[in-house]
């Protein structure tokens, strides 16, 4: 059954949004339509006991992250739908959800609740202690990677402001229930520009960005969040310099995964490939 992925800032409305679309799908209409949901579960950090200190540090978010994805792909069945009630503000993240979804044949969305950042810091005041401290909130808004509906993995995207009651629920059906599913793929990560020049383009760019890295480690202090060549993705400099053969392992589990593409530009599998570097030094 279908997936739903909430994006949005940290107080954005993002669990208002999830119980709304419960809502909708747990109130089976008559006559019931093909592929209806029979159950509707929401994942969020409150279910997985994520608390918001756990965003303070690489190490803890990381493990976060693995515990949103494990009960993801652990609920998602054929007859059930999944809304998953977190920031996913990492486009990376989102690939990976994506991946879960296609790899069992099932349809996705990306619901992004929009509201404006002075907007999202109050309400994010108002809980007092269950939110999130200055630090953190700031430092995850100016991560945040907007979804972006050109990306398979963020389409559809339906996006949908914070004074808007009412949600494009009928598209939304339309989109997750009446739709066919993605037809099964052995890998998600992405295969054939021609598959020779395709190989030589994302062999030559994942290496130069592996050298790139390891330069940056030299370059800057533990902690920057740096860019790497032409790439718009930020990685941070970790507390312990990464060996080049290490990194160079890194980038051959990247190849190996990408011995399938869903996607033709080089550009967009570079970023990706920051994340998985990023994933990967930060264990």
């Amino acid at each position: 059954m279908p997936l739903i992925v909430l994006s949005g800032f940290p107080c954005s409305g993002k669990t208002r949004r999830a119980e709304q679309l419960r809502a909708h799908f747990e109130a089976t209409p008559t006559p019931c339509p093909d592929g209806w949901p029979t159950a509707v579960h929401i994942v969020n950090d409150e279910a997985l006991r994520i608390s918001r200190s756990d965003y303070q540090t690489a190490a803890t978010e990381k493990k976060a992250r693995a515990a949103l994805l494990s009960a993801v792909e652990r609920l998602l069945s054929p007859d059930v739908l999944v809304i998953v009630d977190a920031m996913n503000y990492i486009k990376g993240l989102r690939y990976q959800l994506y991946c879960i979804a296609r790899n069992l044949t099932t349809p996705h969305c990306v619901f992004q609740c929009g509201v404006q950042e002075p907007v999202a810091r109050e309400w994010n005041r108002a809980r007092g202690d269950e939110g999130y401290d200055e630090k953190t909130f700031d430092e995850l808004v100016s991560r945040y990677e907007e979804p972006d509906g050109k990306n398979r993995w963020d389409a559809p995207l339906f996006f949908v402001m914070h004074w808007d009651e009412s949600l494009p629920v009928a598209a939304i059906e339309d989109a997750i229930v009446h739709r066919k599913a993605p037809p099964p793929n052995q890998s998600t990560m992405s295969k054939p520009l021609t598959e020779t020049n395709y190989v030589y383009e994302l062999d030559k760019a994942t290496n130069e960005l592996v050298l790139a890295f390891f330069q940056a480690q030299s370059n800057n202090p533990p902690g920057a969040m740096v860019t790497l060549l032409d790439c718009t993705t930020k990685i941070q400099i970790p507390a312990m310099t990464v060996a080049l053969a290490t990194l160079k392992g890194i980038r051959r589990q990247f190849l190996k995964l990408n011995q399938q593409r869903t996607t033709n530009d080089v550009s967009k599998v570079k970023e990706l490939f920051i994340h998985f570097l990023s994933e990967s030094v930060h264990k």
